[in-house]
């Protein structure tokens, strides 16, 4: 048996439907692989077609596309490594989630997924026919099993390979992050690597699609589940690891070791890299927000800065007859700090226009909620505007909280393209806010320091839509407000556990209404990060038109 497998770790983010793109990625990785002498060149699962694909496998244009893109590579690779790239497989009565070895100019072979994953984000089930479980592929001097990405997370796959002959794991990956992702794979891949007494390669994908921003923090385990080597978290990376033998069969020798930040780092970079790869994707280099002196766009604010640098980051400040002093001087701050330009638009004039316009068909009502809305309908109208007329993509700043009990207007506040901080709690903006004043870090576009100031922090939020308006006196504060509503959505717990962990009952029968009432609101508003297990959109699925409340008369 030879005494080196020289594997090549491609750790990058393909585009959604960017097939020749993509491809043209793959060969780039393939190039460098080669120079370095491997005898292995991988990408990610679904690499070629960009994960996840959604429905745009179940065109068969698209399918066919793939297909013709694949024998272009094998031909393309013919006279060096193998190159390993995942891509839907047609000519069956159901596409494949499929892996594709090229060697010698041709398909050498594949192995298609055996578990499909129908929850959370995925709907695998519904787009692909599971395959049964495959024995290793001969990859140079090595018996390669491949469980991809949802197939290491059971023991069959893995002893499937495993009794067949294989003698190394390989596993590409597509897989999101969330709050404590990492440690969860690495203690499942620890698992197989125990049960199957082999070493195991895990290659993730990196950089944001839609909602979903993926990690990368490739890795492999040596046998008894030593870490050889870590690839960074959230960045893109080519390395080059080599397999030696020994009498345990193959390990691999020690690689880089990029560290694993902490979550609060993680979370924020998740934001950035997210918001980065939103707009890059769909086409924007800058982005435009409404700074209105207060958390929630002061974070934004600075993930924005951080992302496309301050000069890319168009700030535009709307008051009202409500906006105070200490906003407007707020928002300048922060604007300043971070060296993004601002615009000042007062909206007074516009409301005086609107309120008159209406005041026939308003006449005998007293002003309400209607009117509060109207500002906040026209400052989304305004930056609309501008996002057209620049060609910024537009964000929106409300946090998780806000979202889930519908304090936001519709086609006002709501208005926007990407929300940052979709998937962040209230308490959660502050615990950001205070993290990057304390942190910044190579990949920080803005400067460093304490870019929020601290009172922009410390003072009551507040919408400024009326005299002396403050958020609680709307809403719980936000820290019961948090806890009820993290029990609701992560939790999907009843309004009796609510109680037992020592909420008011009113209290929690109310949150739990505005979260129903509100979600046709949600349908309606800006895709986001997400961050935890639970983040709207399709980790929750629920009806717009539905009468059900835990009540104990139910």
């Amino acid at each position: 048996m030879p005494d080196a497998f020289r594997l090549t770790l491609a750790q990058l983010d393909p585009k959604v439907g960017d097939v020749s793109g993509n491809a043209e990625r793959a060969l780039a990785a393939w190039a460098q692989g080669k120079a370095e002498g491997a005898h292995f060149v991988a990408l990610p699962e679904m690499f070629l077609a960009g994960y996840q694909p959604q429905d745009l496998v179940l065109k068969p244009a698209f399918v066919a596309a793939c297909a013709r893109r694949l024998e272009a590579l094998a031909e393309a690779t013919a006279d060096g490594p193998a190159l390993g790239i995942g891509a839907p497989l047609a000519g069956l009565e159901r596409i494949e989630n499929a892996y594709f070895i090229l060697s010698g100019g041709r398909i050498h072979a594949h192995v298609s997924k055996h578990h499909l994953p129908t929850y959370g984000v995925f709907d695998e089930k519904r787009l692909y026919r599971s395959a049964d479980p495959s024995g290793p592929v001969q990859i140079g001097p090595a018996r390669v099993g491949i469980p991809i990405c949802e197939d290491a997370w059971f023991p069959d796959v893995a002893e499937t390979a495993a009794e067949s002959g294989a003698e190394i794991l390989f596993v590409p990956n597509g897989s999101p992050w969330e709050r404590g992702k990492h440690d969860l794979r690495m203690n499942l891949m620890v698992s197989r690597v125990v049960e199957t007494g082999l070493p195991l390669i895990y290659l993730n994908r990196t950089g944001g699609q839609d909602d979903q921003v993926f990690d990368g923090g490739s890795f492999a385990l040596n046998v008894h589940g030593g870490l050889a080597a870590q690839l960074p978290m959230f960045e893109e990376a080519v390395e080059t690891l080599t397999l030696e033998t020994g009498p345990e069969g193959w390990a691999c020798a020690p690689g880089p070791m990029a560290p694993v930040p902490d979550t609060a780092e993680l979370e924020y970079k998740a934001m950035v890299v997210g918001t980065r790869d939103y707009a890059r994707k769909t086409g924007f280099s800058r982005v435009l927000l409404g700074l209105s002196g207060g958390i929630d766009s002061a974070i934004v604010a600075a993930i924005a800065a951080d992302a496309f640098g301050p000069e890319n980051v168009r700030c535009v400040m709307l008051p009202s007859r409500y906006t105070s002093e200490e906003s407007l001087h707020d928002a300048g701050e922060v604007a300043r700090n971070l060296g993004a330009p601002l615009m000042t638009i007062p909206i007074g004039p516009g409301v005086d226009v609107i309120g008159e316009t209406l005041a026939p068909a308003f006449e005998g009502r007293e002003p309400d909620v209607t009117e509060e809305n109207v500002q906040s309908r026209l400052r989304g109208l305004y930056l609309m505007a501008m996002s057209n007329k620049f060609g910024e993509l537009l964000l929106t700043t409300g946090n998780k909280s806000e979202v889930a009990v519908g304090y936001a207007t519709l086609y006002g506040d709501m208005n926007g393209g990407w929300n940052p901080i979709k998937d962040l709690y209230k308490t959660e903006v502050f615990d950001a806010c205070r993290w990057r004043n304390a942190n910044h870090r190579p990949w920080m576009k803005a400067p460093a320091g304490e870019v929020i100031p601290p009172r922009v922090i410390d003072k009551p939020p507040s919408a400024e839509l009326r005299p002396d308006q403050r958020d609680d006196d709307s809403l719980p504060p936000y820290p019961v407000l948090d806890a009820i509503l993290r029990m609701l959505i992560e939790g999907d717990a009843a309004i009796a556990d609510i109680v037992a962990a020592g909420h008011d009952r009113a209290t929690a029968e109310r949150v739990e209404h505005l979260l129903y009432i509100a979600e046709y609101k949600r349908h309606q508003s800006a895709p986001g990060p997400k961050l935890g297990a639970k983040a709207f959109w399709l980790d929750r699925r629920y009806p717009i038109a539905s009468s059900w409340r835990d009540r104990e008369d139910a």
